[in-house]
């Protein structure tokens, strides 16, 4: 196979010198200018006067915030499938068919020609950065592995069709990246994930693999089938992939999950590299460490706006963007697609860590605020006192869900308990007490609020463990239908019907 890794050193070098010398501000509002101009002529675009827009303040008076089923109801639905100069010009050709962590409900996201080429762009963008720290790199020279959901994809009229955004992507691979993609899409299109996992790993101990990319909870349980293959080899990817330069994670938190990843690419040269794709869009790649941030996509399409989360369901929320954003605030993130999504609440929430050129941390979901009692916990702070209670007692997690346990009798206090699968099987009971006390002590110290209702056990008892044995987490969802690499096991679980179908699943 020719080593294509020249010529992506080659377009590297030119994209960050781009990168180097461009504003944010004039990225994002030349971006934001280009979208209003091109949906103008549409539906939406005539109801909201794009045509007439020339500033970002323009289109924040004009353009109002709406989640997904507001724009479903008003704009797609009454056409669907046939979307065409609907929201955005000309006909939709596909919908990323993706399902609500914790509701399950099915939402079918626009994917328009031009997003598809924004996120090639992205990933360009990823590899450049790839390059620029690794500068005798030769990824290309062998095969790019993506561990996604099915590719197959369902026709919903002539010319339109709906799957994973995986199977999306698949289907409009450039020519020249098809011979150095994995895997096959005979095997890529297999539904049955276990089915798939079987054959996979069989046939990727077959190829020369160098880099690979996916959910860290779901890779962790690729990687453990590589290991059962190959019984006289240790756990390390190196043993298996000698070649694997670059591990690519994204869609949850890594924290957790660090110190099992540090241990699997020890003895080998492969970095992991976080990336924060969306089905509405790609946000964000990882271009120096992995504490320092996700650097915002500027200039792919995407106009973004950041709204402080305690803000955003209120009449007139403060819209922020790249030209006024701050450090240190959590903000629930607004795209502007070029799929004809605008002023949309993805549902994510970000915090920048710095400003130019913009970088954040996800710090969770807006769903993913735990508060039943008043403690507000946001999904950050939960991932990273989880990460570092499992620091404490040196076990790795391989997935975990958190819910509240509410009083069942008079004088009796509730509180949270957490579902835990431990990667190596449960600790001890001493252990086990360890990691609560550990948890419980770093959540008082990263949020007054919770510290105030645990004080002297006033308003919320400590929390509760429930180890469960490894699969645990895997089983549950192919019991829910969403087992695979394009699902995620909810982290924090408000749905109190949800989170008692899963302490029922761990009972029986």
């Amino acid at each position: 196979m020719l080593n294509a890794t020249l010529l992506l050193r080659a377009y590297a070098r030119r994209r960050l010198r781009h990168l180097a010398r461009a504003a944010p501000t004039e990225m994002q509002t030349r971006g934001l200018l280009a979208l209003a101009a091109k949906a103008r002529d549409t539906k939406f675009g005539r109801d909201h006067d794009l045509a007439s827009i020339r500033s970002v303040r323009d289109f924040q008076d004009r353009v109002p915030l709406r989640r997904f089923e507001d724009f479903w109801s008003d704009y797609w639905e009454p056409v669907f499938p046939h979307l065409t100069d609907c929201s955005w010009p000309g006909t939709i050709p596909y919908f990323a068919v993706t399902s609500g962590t914790t509701t399950g409900i099915t939402k079918f996201i626009p994917c328009s020609v031009d997003m598809m080429a924004s996120n090639r762009k992205a990933s360009f963008d990823l590899l450049s950065h790839h390059i620029h720290n690794r500068p005798q790199s030769r990824v290309l020279a062998g095969r790019s592995f993506m561990l996604g959901g099915s590719t197959e994809l369902i026709e919903q009229a002539p010319g339109v069709h709906s799957g994973d955004l995986s199977g999306i992507a698949v289907r409009e691979l450039p020519w020249w990246v098809r011979p150095r993609y994995f895997p096959p899409q005979s095997l890529a299109l297999i539904e049955d994930w276990e089915e798939k996992i079987d054959r996979l790993t069989e046939l990727s101990l077959q190829t020369d693999i160098r880099s690979i990319s996916g959910t860290p909870s779901w890779l962790l349980i690729f990687f453990d089938k590589l290991a059962s293959l190959r019984t006289d080899a240790g756990p390390e990817l190196v043993n298996y992939f000698p070649n694997l330069e670059l591990l690519i994670h994204g869609g949850v938190n890594f924290a957790p999950y660090r110190k099992r990843f540090d241990d699997l690419l020890a003895g080998g040269h492969a970095e992991p590299r976080e990336v924060y794709p969306a089905s509405e869009g790609f946000i964000g790649v990882a271009d120096r460490g992995p504490d320092d941030g996700l650097r915002l996509m500027l200039d792919s399409g995407i106009f973004m706006e950041f709204v402080p989360v305690g803000e955003l369901d209120a009449p007139n929320p403060t819209r922020h963007w790249v030209g006024n954003a701050e450090t240190g605030v959590n903000y629930a993130i607004i795209l502007s697609n070029c799929s004809g999504m605008f002023g949309h609440i993805l549902g994510d929430t970000v915090e920048f860590v710095s400003l130019d050129p913009p970088r954040v941390k996800v710090t969770g979901r807006t769903s993913y605020m735990l508060s039943p009692f008043g403690e507000h916990l946001i999904g950050a702070e939960i991932e990273e006192s989880v990460s570092s209670a499992s620091e404490k007692i040196d076990a790795a997690i391989s997935d975990y869900s958190v819910g509240a346990l509410y009083s069942q009798s008079e004088g009796e206090l509730g509180g949270h308990l957490y579902v835990v699968e431990f990667a190596d099987g449960a600790p001890g009971n001493g252990r086990i007490a360890e990691f609560a006390e550990a948890l419980d002590r770093a959540l008082c110290e990263t949020n007054e609020d919770y510290a105030a209702h645990r004080a002297d056990g006033y308003g919320m008892k400590p929390p509760e463990i429930r180890a469960v044995r490894p699969g645990t987490f895997a089983a549950w969802m192919k019991s829910r239908g969403q087992l695979g690499g394009q699902h995620k096991v909810p982290r924090v679980i408000n749905d109190p019907e949800l989170f008692d179908g899963l302490k029922e699943f761990v009972k029986r």
